[in-house]
């Protein structure tokens, strides 16, 4: 019996260890450094920064039911992570028995500050308190970065105690690289020294603290409440700065959002292409826009790329493919809010896709009527690619991936606000219509295969869960901001625009609260603010193409190669731009100096002509011109000789009667 007990026991210990190293409670999306006993001792001695880290049990309920927050407390500290970081460590693991036994922990979770640059190798200092509320552990993170002396401060960290007037007041009328921002609070507030650590990721701006104590300084400042603001601007102007809370979240927002206040880049990309140059030494012009603003030529030229350069990856579409394509059509057609001739062109290809009895279906029969072949009256998409809201600091960055999230968001608000809109089209009461075919056309033609997995991995997670038009609306806002989180700092982040959760204060004060100290979203004001931005009233048609081909003539520019004496050169079917028409960031050059064309539109000399992808050559034209003339003499041959007969029958029955 002993034995069959011990037996038992062991296989129940092996299930449940089984089931604590399948069911990790951290991954590498969280926003927390992930430990194990391979590297915690070499991570957190004598580390450039302080550390927090929480030793938790996979199998404890109370630390699976604590996940969330602490998931929640790392990302909101993670500007701080030259000051202090986030770890965790699983004692439930095999590998971790060992170091979790040396540093003694005992119970579950176990959370411990390491101090930095201690070269003492000790253990840390046990927190023990309220691990639920995450405003007091942030303090008392902020508390335990104040604790460090000079000599073993945090190499990153800026100074959080409060400057004196003197320091603050020589700053008028001063010249400077760049801003400094005085936040004036109450000696017992925390709201100074967070701001301070929010920004300590950015350059353009320095960020100090007084107290609201020193009344010289408030009467000079004009202060008469705080929490506030003020603002040293580096062309020595300064004034209050205007928030619509006082609250942390707003005035960090507000200072990182800042013209030349932008994230510290690495040493590799230190030299920050300007606005106007394409990274390539090429001057572009650059576009005023609005941030409160949609732009149609941001669209339009999301649907040129990619109809013309993405999908011209794939030479014939059939199956899924073609189903994905079709949909994908389908949807566009019916919700985009454009300008007639490109609804036309989307609603023509649309009816083109649904009436051809064709399993496989050549891309350049697409292409053919994407660029109008047969000259139908009102149809144009903008060869030109025109981006404003959507332009970037250096031709890599920002355009055509902005483009496509601000095409699927309107999609999913036109699909709110116009609920009849996909009436018999198979879509009609589905919520995750334009969900669906967003996720499915990312998975299939999407050229950046790592981000279609990513965003195949956010759909499979929750997409299941949204159960009408307005859910979607916001799916799609939050997982674009889980995109933004996970990408800020990265390579792909614009210094110019930076990465942040969106809607902004300055743009949405309402869609904003705080709770606990903690940020949160207004969901139902968020909602209201994405169906009023992404409606078709605030869509600006400013810096649209307005240039169309006249109705029934070819382009002006393929009119001269098609008419240029003694020239055989046609549109052929394989289409590629041009280089004169090809915008500038799809040129490449080959090894030999000559220009390459990406996938787009060509002119070719070849004999003959082609309508659709149908492959119709000159002789094929003349032969149907031939078979046509024959036909009519024939028909009028018939009508004649049956004519006759018809009167030569009714002269020989006919018998008067008497």
């Amino acid at each position: 019996m002993a034995v069959a007990f011990c037996v038992k026991i062991t296989i129940l210990m092996g299930l449940l260890f089984g089931q604590a190293r399948s069911a990790r409670l951290y991954t590498e999306e969280d926003p927390v450094v992930i430990l194990s006993s391979d590297n915690l001792k070499q991570t957190v001695f004598n580390s450039s920064s302080a550390w927090l880290l929480q030793f938790y049990s996979s199998w404890c309920g109370h630390c699976i039911q604590y996940s969330p927050t602490w998931k929640a407390l790392a990302g909101d500290v993670k500007d701080w992570a030259q000051a202090i970081r986030i770890g965790v460590l699983d004692c439930a693991h095999e590998k971790n028995f060992d170091i979790c036994k040396e540093f003694g922990i005992h119970f579950y979770p176990t959370f411990r500050y390491f101090k930095a640059r201690d070269t003492t190798n000790d253990f840390g200092k046990t927190y023990r308190g309220a691990d639920r509320e995450l405003q007091t552990v942030r303090q008392l993170m902020v508390n335990f970065i104040q604790n460090h002396t000079r000599q073993d401060w945090p190499v990153g960290c800026p100074p959080l105690d409060p400057v004196r007037s003197e320091n603050v007041l020589s700053l008028m009328g001063k010249k400077t690289e760049h801003y400094t921002a005085v936040i004036v609070e109450d000696g017992d507030s925390y709201m100074g020294r967070e701001v301070i650590l929010d920004l300590m990721p950015y350059e353009g701006i320095a960020v100090k603290r007084a107290l609201s104590a020193d009344k010289l300084l408030m009467e000079k400042l004009g202060i008469s409440s705080v929490p506030s603001a003020y603002l040293f601007h580096p062309n020595g102007t300064h004034t209050v700065m205007n928030v619509q809370k006082r609250l942390r979240f707003f005035f960090s927002s507000f200072l990182k959002l800042l013209p030349g206040v932008h994230r510290k880049q690495s040493t590799s990309s230190l030299q920050r292409p300007q606005p106007g140059n394409n990274g390539q030494g090429t001057q572009v012009e650059w576009k005023e826009f609005k941030k409160s603003k949609v732009y149609m030529a941001d669209l339009e030229s999301g649907l040129h790329y990619l109809l013309r350069v993405e999908l011209a990856t794939h030479k014939t579409l059939e199956g899924e493919e073609l189903k994905t394509f079709k949909d994908f059509v389908t949807v566009v057609a019916k919700l985009f809010p454009g300008r007639q001739s490109v609804v036309k062109l989307l609603e023509t290809l649309l009816e083109w896709l649904v009436s051809l009895p064709l399993e496989k279906i050549p891309y350049d029969a697409i292409l053919d009527l994407v660029n109008n072949k047969m000259r139908i009256s009102g149809l144009y998409l903008s060869e030109q690619v025109q981006w404003v809201g959507c332009q970037g600091s250096s031709v890599a960055l920002r355009g055509y991936p902005c483009s496509l999230w601000t095409l699927f968001h309107v999609l999913t608000v036109q699909a709110a606000n116009r609920l009849d809109a996909l009436a018999n089209t198979g879509f009609e009461d589905d919520p995750l219509a334009v969900l669906q075919t967003m996720r499915r056309y990312i998975g299939t033609f999407f050229g950046c295969q790592e981000c279609g997995k990513h965003f195949e991995e956010m759909a499979q997670e929750s997409l299941n869960q949204v159960k009408s038009v307005d859910e979607a609306v916001l799916w799609l806002w939050r997982k674009h901001n889980q995109v933004n989180a996970r990408l800020t700092g990265s390579m792909s982040e614009d210094p110019m625009f930076p990465k942040t959760q969106w809607p902004t204060p300055d743009l949405c004060p309402t869609c904003h609260e705080e709770q606990e100290g903690l940020h949160v979203w207004n969901e139902q004001m968020v909602l209201a603010f994405l169906k009023q931005h992404y409606g078709a009233s605030n869509i600006s048609p400013k810096y649209s193409s307005s240039s169309q081909p006249e109705p029934g003539l070819p382009a002006p520019e393929k009119l001269k190669a098609i008419t240029k004496p003694n020239s055989n050169i046609h549109l052929n079917q394989n289409l590629k731009p041009s280089p004169e028409n090809l915008p500038k960031h799809q040129k490449r050059i080959s090894s030999n100096g000559a220009e390459e064309k990406h996938a787009g539109i060509q002119i070719e000399a070849r004999p003959g002509m082609t309508f659709l992808g149908l492959g119709f050559s000159s002789v094929d034209m003349s032969l149907c011109v031939l078979l046509y003339a024959l036909s009519c003499v024939f028909l009028m041959f018939m009508f004649f000789f049956f004519r006759f007969r018809s009167k030569r029958w009714k002269a020989r029955n006919y018998r008067p009667y008497v």
